[in-house]
């Protein structure tokens, strides 16, 4: 098309980052080598439990399989690859993401039929809750593929109970769906108990021919004996019954739940075809045409990505010019930025995303002189948080909501300043509010934590702790997420007893093989492996990859949105112009 209106906010936005001068060969390897040491963890877990020839001698699909012939091509967006909490031999038995389906985006969650035919495991439930936090945020489509054998029994109580257990998501599909949110089904296999519930509690469910779902499974044969254990006189009882059940129909088969309860909307012989009407439903779903909110033609950056290899530095304490990272992320590497120069430690303001606006908050890195302005001859810290940097978020982010544009945020932060200073300048109240107004703003959000995630101000950076519209976080190779570093915290934890043994007179030696000790447990709890298992953040990507995802999201953002602003009624491309007129005065 190419007439978009607002050409002057929109079209002519300043271009960003530099020209990559020089490749750094032992950064680029440093990341590339953690890149793939993350991609085989991955691979191992898909390829660990049945082979996937003795899936195909059965007539199935794999969960991937069965993935990779649902979403479009090339759409695909792993959420929680890794994530397992409980260190739990199958993981969490399931494989999700993001995936555009006949164009449309949806949340992807697929049972991992070679891991225990896909009983529910420990971590699983809360894995299955993340996904339905994502639907819900961007008010996409739900879609399973489901193939669940019910809870691993011996497990049940990892499983079964506590607020985020196994029932959780049966009420979370039910809330998505009052929220005007479809959940679709498409179900193979044998699906009892849990299973069965969630088979039951989708909007649309769609069976293959040798799917079944049921309240309970055939082999359950007893449970009631009085006695409370197992004799001889029990066992040769359980011999007999379970003797018996081998002539028993499997409980909930397509004659019951299509020919009678009518429970199965439609019924397939081939797998592809469950997967065919999974499209077609999706077909029938509303959105938006993405080019109703588009202000620009898609384009790709105008720097190259790859040239993040040697840009984001694994040296933590290396800076970085944030434009340059903000530069080959978004379209044309444009960038209209709002209130430049003051909050300096932050980066504020609006970029294209497949044509489409978004926010975009950042950490500058690098030295700040005569800043803060509430500490005499101060030399402010890229990466920590100030008074100013956060006011300027806490007026940005409202702003955001106001105008209905979806935030990324690209966090590499130290902290929140600490001191009677940034008391009495009143960080501890401007970090909650921050919270407050992001939370209030009801906007989706993303957040990638290119480096350092830390303390407070990882939760007020868009972290998937501090709110709910956070839709997922990412990390990269480079990440670390902790309360602080290690070194600072074995100064905290050990810095007196230190002092009180050299007044004794004390070898300080013990003290400071404790100390190492905790340093290097802080290290191993703050990589991006261990990060990605206990769910710190929802996915490590390459950093080429980060683009992708958000593209993934932005679409799924404006694919159906609560609430839209016109263009021409905007408040925050007005509020940048504006300041810029006044500074430049």
């Amino acid at each position: 098309m190419g007439n978009y209106s607002m050409p002057n906010y929109f079209q002519n936005m300043e271009q960003i980052g530099k020209e990559l001068t020089r490749i750094d060969e032992q950064n680029e390897q440093q990341i590339k080598e953690v890149e793939a040491k993350i991609a085989s963890l991955v691979d191992e877990l898909h390829a660990a439990g049945t082979p996937d020839e003795k899936i195909a001698e059965k007539g199935q699909l794999t969960a991937l399989q069965r993935i990779a012939e649902l979403v479009d091509e090339g759409t695909w967006c792993p959420l929680n690859s890794l994530y397992n909490p409980e260190d739990f031999e199958t993981a969490t038995g399931i494989v999700k993401g993001l995936g555009r389906i006949n164009g449309k985006w949806a949340m992807v969650v697929a049972s991992d039929n070679k891991k225990i035919v896909g009983a529910w495991v420990p971590g699983q439930s809360d894995n299955l809750l993340r996904a339905s936090d994502t639907a819900k945020c961007l008010g996409i489509p739900l879609v399973y593929i489901l193939n669940c054998s019910g809870v691993k029994l011996d497990e049940q109580e990892k499983v079964y109970a506590n607020r985020r257990g196994g029932g959780t998501p049966f009420y979370r599909n039910a809330e998505l769906q009052q929220a005007g949110i479809p959940v679709i089904v498409g179900i193979y296999g044998t699906n009892p108990a849990g299973g069965g519930y969630h088979s039951i509690s989708p909007t649309i469910l769609i069976a293959h021919k040798d799917a079944n779902m049921a309240v309970g499974g055939a082999g359950i044969v007893g449970g009631m004996n009085p006695k409370g254990f197992i004799d001889q006189e029990g066992a040769e009882q359980i011999i007999e019954a379970t003797a018996k059940a081998k002539g028993v129909d499997v409980p909930g088969t397509v004659s019951i739940h299509y020919d009678q309860t009518g429970f199965f909307r439609e019924v397939y012989a081939e797998e592809i075809g469950v997967l065919d009407a999974i499209r077609y439903y999706m077909d029938c779903l509303p959105s938006y045409n993405l080019e109703f909110f588009r202000v620009d033609e898609p384009m790709e950056p105008a720097l190259d990505p790859n040239d993040l290899y040697s840009i984001l530095p694994m040296n933590q304490k290396k800076v970085y010019n944030i434009y340059d990272i903000i530069g080959r992320l978004v379209d044309n590497s444009e960038f209209s930025e709002y209130k430049k120069g003051y909050g300096p430690e932050m980066v504020t303001g609006i970029a294209k995303v497949d044509g489409l606006l978004v926010g975009i908050v950042a950490n500058f890195q690098g030295l700040l002189m005569k800043y803060p302005e509430y500490k005499e001859n101060a030399i402010g810290i890229g990466g920590k948080l100030y008074r100013q940097g956060l006011v300027k978020m806490n007026e940005f982010v409202t702003l955001c909501s106001r105008d209905k544009l979806p935030i990324i945020w690209l966090q590499d932060t130290t902290g929140i300043d600490v001191g009677n200073d940034a008391e009495k300048a009143e960080l501890l109240g401007l970090g909650q509010s921050l919270i407050y107004s992001i939370q209030n703003s009801k906007v989706p959000q993303m957040e990638v934590t290119l480096r350092k995630g830390t303390a407070a101000a990882h939760y007020v950076l868009g972290g998937p702790q501090g709110n709910d519209t956070n839709a997922f976080s990412l990390g990269t190779a480079a990440t670390e997420i902790n309360v602080m570093n290690g070194e600072t915290a074995a100064t905290a934890m050990y810095s007196r007893r230190l002092v009180k043994d050299k007044k004794a007179g004390k070898d300080l030696t013990p003290t400071i093989d404790k100390m190492n000790k905790l340093i290097n447990e802080y290290k191993e709890k703050s990589t991006p492996e261990y990060c990605a298992k206990t769910g710190m953040v929802d996915e490590i990507v390459n950093l080429y990859d980060i683009r992708a995802y958000m593209i993934a999201f932005a679409n799924s953002a404006y694919q159906n949105p609560k609430a839209i602003c016109a263009f021409h009624q905007m408040l925050l491309p007005r509020a940048i112009k504006e300041f810029n007129t006044y500074v430049k005065k």
